[in-house]
């Protein structure tokens, strides 16, 4: 190495140390044994734990018609709280259906047992590594929560959320497991012409498996849970759930409840969706409404 090169080495170096004297420090991790749900942050380029002081607090009761969904998941949270094996989650299907509730849920019932949340947007999946490297020692038990997760072809989060599901040459972290949610059950866009991927296309010499590497990360998810649309049915039942969990009375005479079931059903159909979310919507509207009424 010349005396020019040596110099040239020293004095960037010098540069970096200034660089990182400026920025601010890195920034604690939460007390686990206060805080039991975080978000992944960052700031200046450097990734931290956010703590969520009061996360939504969401009980299994309150989620209607998604009984299948809540056994379901409830089993493989409570192998997990208790030290036995367990799988990643893959929770897909139609918006507004209690994917994300049913996850905060499960925070709800077993934070008390040792679980522990944390949210990584998609944005930041390549971060998965340092964030189960952070919590690997801790005595609790992580969910990292990746909500309506899709990806682009060849984006980086993509890579690290594979790695992160099958375990790097480290091994995965054992206290670390991965719930997601997303609308699209294989995670990435699919297009027509794939189907077309019989023929001879270019120079490929192994045809369809563009396709196989667009199922390949949903099926590192040990399982996967499916949510449906809501009849009607289904719906109503979830609307009397919310308006409960707001406080509002049972109607008081036929006429009564045939009036608030109007309301929700043309609640639903403004906004073109029976779903639980739409139930929740509704309920808080009508709750609200109500409680302003009374005070006049």
């Amino acid at each position: 190495m010349t005396k020019e090169l040596s110099h040239l080495i020293a004095r960037a170096e010098g540069v970096l140390e200034r660089v990182e004297a400026l920025l601010p420090p890195a920034l604690p991790d939460p007390d686990w044994k206060k805080v039991a749900a975080a978000r992944w942050r960052k700031r200046s380029g450097r990734g931290y734990l956010q703590a969520v002081a009061h996360p939504h607090a969401i009980r299994l009761d309150d989620l209607v018609a998604v009984d299948d969904q809540k056994q379901r998941i409830d089993a493989n949270t409570r192998q997990f709280v208790a030290g036995y094996p367990a799988n990643n989650v893959l929770l897909t299907g139609s918006r507004g259906t209690g994917k994300s509730s049913l996850v905060k849920a499960m925070l709800a019932k077993y934070a008390a047992r040792g679980m522990r949340l944390i949210e990584v947007d998609k944005a930041d999946l390549t971060d998965l590594p340092d964030i189960a490297e952070r919590v690997a020692d801790k005595p609790y038990r992580f969910v990292v929560f990746c909500d309506d997760l899709t990806f682009d072809a060849g984006e980086a989060g993509y890579k690290a959320l594979k790695v992160m599901l099958d375990g790097s040459i480290a091994g995965s972290a054992g206290n670390v497991v991965v719930y997601a949610t997303s609308n699209r059950r294989h995670l990435l866009p699919e297009y027509f012409s794939e189907n077309l991927e019989t023929k001879h296309v270019g120079e490929e010499v192994h045809p369809g498996e563009s396709v196989e590497e667009k199922i390949s990360l949903s099926e590192r998810f040990g399982l996967w849970i499916s949510f449906y649309p809501f009849s009607q049915d289904d719906y109503l039942s979830a609307v009397e759930a919310w308006l409960a969990h707001f406080g509002v009375k049972p109607a008081s005479s036929a006429r009564e409840s045939e009036a608030r079931t109007r309301e929700a059903l043309q609640w639903a159909l403004q906004r073109g969706s029976r779903s639980g979310r739409a139930a929740w919507q509704f309920a808080k509207n009508f709750a609200g409404a109500q409680a302003l009424k009374s005070r006049r």
